[in-house]
């Protein structure tokens, strides 16, 4: 926990705060003012102030950050920092925060919460050395620092254990989950980094966590949200375009087949431990291992997702889910026969009857919270099949009763910010989603010199996006602007499928041109590795997909072309969507302009935002998608991006990056 003391007053005026000779700029390396930020600013001090709903959008560079930190530090009350992405959450905590109050000499303490898998838990890593098995040499070797780690470490929180890779297995054995945590009967209950990390926030003024931890914890009642938010007055999501999808996932259920992998690998870490002599346990661990296994191996493809009735099918993989839960339920009654021999043992027991009785529930036909058919029309029932895993999910219709819920009790302020919340002026799709009808609403623009620095490039003679050659023709139309701009280039797909062929393409194109351009893929490394090496490389390709068009970062030249295959529209056919789409059609309404388009907007400007990080980056955004020339609707996809220069012509392309 970070704290200072008090050198200005809580009620400065926020002009002076921002002012060109005011704390921040003393504080901050080339701080300037933005009306753009200062006006902001106001409306979130307003929003806190008057304990009200705000929804903001502010463009890239308007310094956002800053505009809603410095009215809640000023405001004096206890406030809840939730963002996107545990990267934004690290910045925020690290330098953001500690940066604005230190500048407002203002006396908080802040702490940083994040959910249990992300600390070294003693018990888990105690039982991993004794008798985990890994999966090759260096995990040993990762197990090993993270045990050197944990004696060292103040937190325990893994991402300052620089030596061990965040996606190493090993983390899976030296950390918890709510499911495998055995709460006040761990012997190593003192020494808990997670009960820590609540303590500190529970007494901090500003709290820094993540949506996920938002609401898993207003759900499940689990990591320190439960007691925090009675006590909060000013609730801040930043990066809340997210918000809608993350409370779909969380006011639904869902149950995997990694949980069921979890609760096998604990209990033969926990049999080893405690019940050493009774091997049908350790046998039916490695059966319900193998009958888990077998259920993703009954899907010949992955990211799929698939509707209640395209399940059933698909025969093979429902023998599959019979057979899981049979040796499931033999799998409980060894348990049950050795759970009295520890507290981990006996935990497990409880996860496997929950998996039994969530996986009964979602293939029971009464599968609505209460079983009637009224319930039954707002919940979605589908699968989704992962490269690695099935999940079970049921999913709400909509969140919007649910969310608003959660706004009503206690007073406090609710403020909702993003680059990218609003279609044009209109916020209506936002506040439906979430149930805020009544919220206040501001948009800022970028203050960004985008027509002189930025260039919109839509190719002629593109031929329609489901024409199966479509691939080959934008691979056709890129190469000549990724060979103008001596690749740096970002090529973002809508698609997996289209990702890897376009990358194939690609690849021949720079061999046979005998260019020295590296060509990265998504998937090839971790997205940090993959981003370190495209800004040290200078001049790479990236062809990435969903993952790559927001929460990415890359200043100045090593960034200069974006090329986006096809505008970002949910395919039709995804289970939740079209589940949505029936409704409002039933209902009269016109599914496309309400959930289609806003939707393809939002992404839309997400993956153009990678293009203009900072006031001197220059680029081009290509934009391959015929419809958003040719169609009436595409032009709202067009008002919505910054107001770069836009044109169809190659050659104009050629002379921005000549100049």
């Amino acid at each position: 926990m970070l704290t200072c003391a008090p050198t200005m007053p809580a009620k400065t005026d926020l002009d002076r705060v921002f002012a060109a000779d005011g704390p921040l700029a003393r504080a901050i390396d080339g701080f300037r003012l933005r009306d753009q930020q200062l006006a902001m600013a106001r409306e979130v001090l307003a929003a806190i102030e008057a304990n009200r709903l705000l929804i903001a959008e502010a463009g890239t560079g308007t310094g956002k950050t800053f505009a809603y930190l410095a009215p809640a530090l000023l405001s004096g009350g206890k406030v809840i920092l939730s963002t996107g992405t545990k990267t934004l959450q690290d910045q925020l905590f690290n330098r953001d925060l500690p940066t604005v109050r230190d500048a407002l000499g203002v006396p908080a303490t802040v702490a940083l919460l994040k959910g249990r898998a992300n600390y070294v838990c003693p018990y888990h890593l105690e039982r991993a050395l004794a008798g985990g098995r890994l999966n090759s040499r260096a995990e040993v070797l990762h197990l090993n620092a993270i045990a050197r780690f944990a004696k060292a470490t103040a937190t325990g929180d893994k991402a300052e254990c620089g030596d061990v890779p965040e996606d190493s297995g090993a983390w899976y054995q030296a950390t918890s989950t709510r499911e495998n945590c055995i709460g006040q009967e761990c012997p190593h209950v003192k020494a808990c980094f997670v009960l820590a990390a609540r303590r500190e926030a529970l007494a901090a003024d500003v709290v820094v966590v993540n949506h996920h931890l938002f609401f898993a914890d207003v759900m499940l009642k689990d990591d320190g949200m439960g007691e925090l938010l009675p006590a909060c007055n000013t609730v801040i999501f930043d990066e809340a375009h997210q918000l809608p999808e993350v409370a779909g996932l969380f006011f639904g259920e869902a149950i995997g087949t990694g949980q069921l992998l979890d609760l096998a690998r604990d209990t033969k870490l926990e049999g080893i431990a405690a019940a050493k002599d009774y091997a049908p346990l350790q046998e039916s661990a490695r059966a319900l291992e193998k009958a888990t296994k077998d259920l993703r191996l009954a899907f010949r493809h992955e990211g799929m997702r698939l509707s209640f009735a395209q399940w059933l099918q698909h025969e093979a993989a429902v023998e599959a889910l019979a057979h899981l839960q049979t040796t499931l339920e033999e799998f409980g009654k060894h348990l049950e026969s050795q759970a009295g021999r520890s507290e981990g043992l006996a935990n497990c027991l409880r996860r496997c009857g929950e998996v039994v009785a969530q996986l009964r529930h979602w293939q029971s036909e009464k599968v609505g919270a209460g079983g009637t058919a009224e319930e039954e029309e707002v919940q979605v029932r589908w699968v989704e099949v992962s490269a690695y895993a099935v999940i079970f999910n049921l999913t709400p219709l909509s969140v919007a009763n649910i969310f608003r819920r959660q706004l009503e009790g206690h007073p406090r302020a609710w403020v909702f910010t993003s680059a990218t919340l609003a279609v044009g002026n209109d916020f209506g799709h936002y506040q439906q989603a979430l149930g805020l009808a009544e919220a206040a609403t501001g948009r800022w623009e970028s203050p960004f010199d985008y027509p002189s620095n930025a260039l919109l490039y839509c190719p002629q003679g593109m031929p329609d996006p489901n024409h199966p050659d479509y691939s080959a023709a934008v691979v056709a139309a890129a190469w000549p602007v990724i060979h103008a701009s001596n690749g740096r280039a970002f090529v973002l797909c809508t698609s997996l499928r289209a990702m890897r062929r376009i990358h194939e393409m690609l690849a021949e194109k720079i061999a046979v041109a005998g260019l020295e351009m590296p060509l990265l893929l998504q998937g090839e490394r971790s997205k940090s590795e993959l981003l370190d090496s495209f800004r040290r490389l200078g001049n790479a390709v990236l062809v990435a997909s969903q993952s790559f068009w927001e929460g990415v970062d890359v200043r100045g030249e090593a960034l200069s072309l974006v090329v986006i295959d096809k505008l970002p529209f949910a395919p039709p056919d995804d289970p939740v969507l079209a589940a949505r789409i029936d409704t409002l059609k039933r209902q009269g309404r016109n599914a496309f302009f309400e959930v289609q388009l806003p939707r393809a907007v939002i992404s839309m400007k997400q993956g153009a935002g990678r293009l203009i990080r900072d006031e001197t980056d220059r680029g081009v955004l290509m934009v391959c998608d015929p419809r958003m020339v040719d169609k009436p609707y595409g032009r709202r996809i067009w008002q919505s991006l910054p107001p770069m220069r836009r044109t169809r012509e190659i050659a104009e392309v050629e002379a921005f990056f000549e100049n």
